[in-house]
């Protein structure tokens, strides 16, 4: 037995189908839109599980279709924080700051993986001050890329 839909039906299934979906895109977590020292903080436990405001991975500070102005907060505090990480393994050669490094590094290219390139500038900026040695300065040693790598695996896989 077949049933026809009426005017009225068809526009209240049709309503109903466009309320399944959203074409909206994720917004920005609010955990995300803090200063570089919110994600020091949140680093300190690297390689365990790092989360923002306890609760927000950093991987997923890093949405599709970011709007502009999230996307520049949540880029500077990054940038911000790795350049003092990057300063602490310079000035001291902290294994502690070289695995936060990674681990911050890891989990923003993770997050970043699923976002057309949208991300593209941010990963470079991030990379950069991570690696940076100083003017004239030799490249990282062995060690460096062993707790730099613990980190960023880290980071991969939970951040």
């Amino acid at each position: 037995m077949r049933t026809k839909l009426t005017g009225a039906g068809a526009v209240a299934v049709l309503i109903a189908l466009a309320g399944c979906g959203s074409s909206d895109p994720p917004e920005t977590p609010a955990a995300c839109l803090t200063p570089a020292d919110s994600y020091l903080e949140a680093l300190e436990v690297a390689p365990g599980e790092v989360r923002l405001d306890g609760t927000t991975a950093i991987s997923s500070c890093l949405v599709p279709d970011q709007d502009p102005g999230p996307l520049q907060t949540v880029g500077k505090s990054v940038v911000d924080a790795a350049i003092e990480l990057n300063g602490d393994v310079r000035s001291s050669g902290s294994e502690r700051a070289t695995v936060e490094l990674g681990y911050l590094v890891g989990a923003v290219q993770q997050g970043a993986a699923a976002t057309d390139g949208i991300h593209r500038d941010l990963i470079l900026r991030l990379d950069s001050a991570a690696r940076f040695t100083g003017p004239g300065g030799e490249p990282f040693g062995a060690a460096f890329e062993r707790s730099f790598g613990e980190g960023y695996a880290a980071g991969q896989a939970g951040g």
